[in-house]
C-alpha cells in the first residue's frame, strides 16, 4: 500500500511542472532571439549591481595626463577629455540605465494598474471622464511632456524616474482597462457579485490575478522604451546631470565635441545603448508572445507556431 502511494505521489510530482522552468524551456525552444535578449538583460543587471567591483576606476576619477588615450592595455576602452576611464563610465552608465529602466517601468505599472482597474471596474460616467483625460494626455508626444515637466522640476535621477513612470503609466492604462472590462463580462464575476462578495475579494481574487499577465507583458515591452527615453533626454541635457555617467549624456557634450579626436568616446556608449535596447525589446517581445494567449503560438521568424498549426490541421484532416 505504501509503495502504491509513493508511486502515485511520484507520478503527481512528474505531472506538475515548475512554471518558471517551463517558461524558460519554451523561451529557449520557441524564441531563441528572446532568450538571447534575456541573457543580455541579465548581464546588464549584473553589471549594474556589481559596478563598484567590476569598474577598474571610479566613475569620477580624473587624470588629465591620460586624456584622450585610445583603447589599449592600460585603458581597455580608452579615456575621455578629462582622462576618465571609458570602461568604468560605461559600466556605471549601465547601472544608471538599469535603475531608470526597472524603477520607472515598475512605477508606470503601478500607475497603469491603478488607473486601468479603477476606470474599468467602476465604469459609467467616471470611466468616460477618466478616459477622456487619458485621450488628451496621449494626444501630446511623450517626449515633449517629459521634457516640459523635467524643465520645471529640474534634471535629476529621481525626477526622470517619476516623470517617466507617470507618463508611461497613464498611456499604458488602456491595456489594463481593456483587460478589466473583459474580466467583468465573465460569468464568475456576475456570480461573485450576486452572492455579495465584498469589493476586496472581487479585486484581490478575480481582478488582480487576471491582470497580472498583461502587466508583466506591459513591463517587459515598456522597459526598452524607458531606457531609450532616458538616454534621449540625457543627450538633450534634461536627464541625468554630470558627473553621474549616463549613456545618453556621454554621447552628448564632450562626446560630440571630441568625436573626431576620440571617436571611442561616442562609440562605446552608443554600442552599449544599442545592445541594451535590442536585448530588452527582444526579450519583451518573447515574453509577450509566450504569456499573451492571443499571441501564443503566433507567426514570426523566431516563433514555431506556424509549424504547430500545420501539424494540428493535418492530424484533424486525417482523423476526419
Amino acid at each position: 500500500m505504501a509503495n502504491v502511494k509513493s508511486r502515485v505521489l511520484s507520478i503527481d510530482k512528474l505531472g506538475k511542472k515548475n512554471p518558471l522552468s517551463e517558461f524558460l524551456r519554451r523561451l529557449v525552444k520557441e524564441k531563441p532571439l528572446g532568450a538571447i535578449g534575456g541573457v543580455i538583460v541579465l548581464l546588464l543587471l549584473i553589471i549594474g549591481i556589481f559596478a563598484d567591483w567590476l569598474a577598474p576606476y571610479g566613475m569620477t576619477d580624473i587624470n588629465l595626463r591620460d586624456n584622450l588615450i585610445p583603447p589599449g592595455s592600460q585603458y581597455i576602452l580608452g579615456t575621455d577629455q578629462l582622462g576618465r576611464d571609458m570602461l568604468s563610465r560605461v559600466i556605471y552608465g549601465a547601472r544608471t540605465s538599469m535603475i531608470v529602466g526597472v524603477v520607472a517601468t515598475s512605477l508606470s505599472m503601478v500607475v497603469s494598474a491603478f488607473i486601468g482597474i479603477v476606470s474599468g471596474f467602476v465604469g459609467g460616467k467616471f470611466d468616460l471622464v477618466l478616459q477622456r483625460f487619458v485621450d488628451a494626455w496621449m494626444c501630446f508626444p511623450g517626449l515633449i511632456i517629459i521634457i516640459t515637466i523635467i524643465s520645471m522640476l529640474g534634471p535629476g535621477l529621481m525626477q526622470v524616474i517619476l516623470v517617466a513612470g507617470l507618463t508611461f503609466g497613464i498611456s499604458g492604462s488602456r491595456v489594463i482597462r481593456s483587460a478589466v472590462i473583459s474580466i467583468k463580462g465573465n460569468m464568475y464575476m456576475d456570480a461573485a457579485v450576486a452572492i455579495g462578495c465584498p469589493l476586496r475579494v472581487l479585486l484581490g481574487k478575480h481582478i488582480l490575478p487576471n491582470v497580472a499577465a498583461p502587466l508583466i507583458v506591459l513591463f517587459s515591452t515598456r522597459m526598452g522604451s524607458v531606457i531609450l527615453m532616458e538616454a534621449t533626454i540625457s543627450f538633450l541635457g534634461f536627464g541625468i546631470p554630470p558627473p553621474t555617467p549616463s549613456w545618453g549624456g556621454m554621447l552628448s557634450g564632450s562626446g560630440r565635441e571630441y568625436m573626431l579626436e576620440g571617436p571611442w568616446m561616442v562609440l562605446w556608449p552608443g554600442l552599449f545603448l544599442s545592445f541594451a535596447v535590442y536585448g530588452v525589446n527582444m526579450f519583451g517581445d518573447a515574453v509577450r508572445d509566450l504569456l499573451d494567449p492571443r499571441l501564443r503560438g503566433g507567426l514570426g521568424r523566431y516563433g514555431g507556431g506556424n509549424k504547430k498549426a500545420e501539424k494540428m490541421l493535418t492530424k484533424h484532416k486525417q482523423s476526419s
